[in-house]
Parts: C-alpha cells; sequence; structure tokens
C-alpha cells in the first residue's frame, strides 16, 4: 500500500514511517524538516505539493502540526495556516485522489480546561463525551482540524478517524516545578496512570485505526495508556493520589523508594481509553504495571520503538527556562 505520513520527520511520523516500511509499504513522507524518513520536504500550505504528495496514495496519516510549544514562538496565523489550512488541503485532495482512509493525529490538549476541576471537585474523568474547552491556539487550531475531519467524512464520504493522543515525548517536562521536584522518569512512570501512552502503542492504534476507517466512517479516541483507576476513585485521587496508588499496586512504594522516586501528591484528571479499545480492537501494552515490572527487572520501560526515536527537539535554538518557553 502507498501511504503518505505527513510530519514525517517528528516523533510519530517517524514512527509511523518505519513501521510503515517494515511493513513493506511504500510511504511517501512530507514533512517541512528532510530527514531519513521524508522523501517530500515542503509545506502543507503549498497546496501543489500537498497534491503532487497526496497522488496515488491509498491512506493518509497526518500527523504534521504546530504543537504546543510553538505557542510562544509562532504567531497565531502559524496555527491556522498549518493546522487548519493545512488539514483542509491535505483533505480535499485526498477527496479528489480517491484515498480511501484519513486519519489525523490529535492531541488531548484539545479539552483545556475541561482537564482541569475546581477546586475541592473530585479529578476529571476525561471520556470522548467530554467537550473541549480549548485554551490555546493550537487547542483551537486542532479541535478545528478535527471538525473538518468531521465534515468530510459526512459530506463527502471519506472515511475519517480522529486520534486524540496524550503524551508519548520524551522531552523533559514543559513545568519548571515538576522538573525541579522529580526526575524525570518519575515523573514520565507517574504520568502512565493517567495520561501517558507509549510511542509504540500510539503506531498500533494508528494502524488499527486504518484497518477500521472504511467501516467505521467517522470517530475520535482517546489514545492513552489504560488507567487502573475507575469512577469511584475521582474524589480520593485529587487529594490524596499514593493511597489510591498502594491500593491498586501494592507494590510501588518499594520499588519507587530504591530509585528515590515518589508518586505525585494528588491527580487532577484521568484519560479513559476504553472506547479506542473497544472500537479499534487497540491493546496498548505499556503501562504503569510495565513500568513497575521493569523497575524490578532493572530493565527500561521504554518500548524499542521509543528508545529508537528517543528525543527530537521543537525548537532549532535551545532555551535556558526550559525545553521550550511557555506562553
Amino acid at each position: 500500500m502507498r501511504i503518505l505520513v505527513t510530519g514525517s520527520s517528528g516523533h510519530l511520523g517517524e514512527a509511523l514511517a518505519r513501521t510503515l516500511r517494515e511493513q513493506g509499504h511504500e510511504v511517501v513522507g512530507l514533512d517541512l524538516i528532510p530527514s531519513a524518513f521524508t522523501n517530500q520536504p515542503g509545506s502543507l500550505t503549498d497546496r501543489n505539493h500537498v497534491r503532487q504528495c497526496v497522488r496515488g496514495v491509498e491512506a493518509v496519516f497526518h500527523t504534521a502540526t504546530l504543537h504546543k510549544p510553538h505557542v510562544a514562538t509562532h504567531s497565531q496565523q502559524d496555527f491556522v495556516d498549518t493546522n487548519i489550512t493545512g488539514t483542509l488541503h491535505l483533505l480535499e485532495e485526498a477527496v479528489q485522489a480517491g484515498v480511501g482512509a484519513f486519519i489525523f493525529t490529535s492531541t488531548t490538549s484539545t479539552f483545556g480546561d475541561a482537564l482541569t476541576p475546581p477546586l475541592g471537585a473530585p479529578a476529571a474523568w476525561i471520556t470522548e463525551e467530554v467537550v473541549p474547552v480549548p485554551k490555546n491556539i493550537y487547542g483551537v487550531t486542532k479541535t478545528a482540524a478535527e471538525d473538518l475531519c468531521q465534515l468530510f467524512s459526512r459530506n463527502k464520504g471519506l472515511p475519517c478517524l480522529v486520534l486524540r493522543t496524550s503524551r508519548f515525548f520524551q522531552e523533559d517536562d514543559d513545568s519548571a516545578l515538576t522538573r525541579q521536584a522529580y526526575v524525570d522518569s518519575n515523573a514520565k512512570a507517574n504520568e502512565y496512570l493517567y495520561r501517558r501512552v507509549d510511542i509504540e502503542d500510539v503506531v498500533s492504534a494508528h494502524l488499527l485505526a486504518l484497518t477500521r476507517a472504511a467501516e467505521l466512517g467517522f470517530g475520535r479516541y482517546i489514545i492513552s495508556a489504560t488507567t487502573p483507576f475507575g469512577p469511584d476513585d475521582l474524589a480520593e485521587l485529587r487529594t490524596d493520589g499514593p493511597a489510591v496508588v498502594r491500593r491498586y499496586f501494592p507494590d510501588y512504594e518499594t520499588l519507587y523508594a530504591r530509585q528515590g522516586w515518589q508518586m505525585f501528591p494528588g491527580i487532577g484528571r484521568v484519560y479513559v481509553n476504553a472506547h479506542a479499545r473497544q472500537n479499534l480492537g487497540w491493546q496498548p501494552r505499556y503501562d504503569f504495571r510495565h513500568i513497575l515490572d521493569c523497575l524490578q527487572a532493572g530493565t527500561d520501560p521504554r518500548s524499542p520503538l521509543a528508545q529508537l526515536i528517543g528525543k527530537k527537539k521543537y525548537h532549532a535554538q535551545s532555551f535556558t527556562e526550559g525545553p521550550y518557553p511557555i506562553e
């Protein structure tokens, strides 16, 4: 199968391109940044270039985007041009080219302010039924792009599935307070309880979405590691996260103590992946139990693909205040 991967020089784009090539597919890699996985360097805002890239492909994985790390370094118009207009170009050209499936990589950041419950309220239980309340231009443009996918599925018959991925990047945390209080591996391990996913599991979700797109037509799916928590845990999670984690994983404190790690005192949100597991047949492998088993065995908890992809800088320059500036 000939497949277009946008953002092919980025974390997920490279991971998809690598995996698809290994499976024998012909990959057209589109990205502004040249790389071993980008054979069509260029911009989504260039309609003629997009048309050339889409010609002859049977499916599109659209991972290219301006991200949250770009909010303070790029204009709002840049976000509109790339995330909305670029997606529109792809959708229109995909329809013209007779593409059979369009898989759009979105983000749990679209939920925005809905992720932060009021003081004294339980942790937020985040499913696809939660209405997004974007809090920056990144969330606004990704939500708009999702709606474009729904429009083209409904009006043009283009099978479009939207995958709202949680954190899978390996860069340092964007919160200075988190970086000061926790070593990076500790913070990321904690996040597997409620808002992180390994890139290998993200790739498997995308490949399953490709096989189900024609049948499903359109859908939005949260792609995050399976949480052990349930709705009955939400009130205590907000006030005493370690106590809740201890009930599910009695061995976690001993394993954490060996590393000098600690659990977050409270957890304010929980991403729920049940819809993706049920509708896509997705079975993520990398969760908090896996992290603990790797701590016990003394092995790297990251998937082989995550280790291979590693870190990628979002900017050409470095910043003293963190991995990227916060608006």
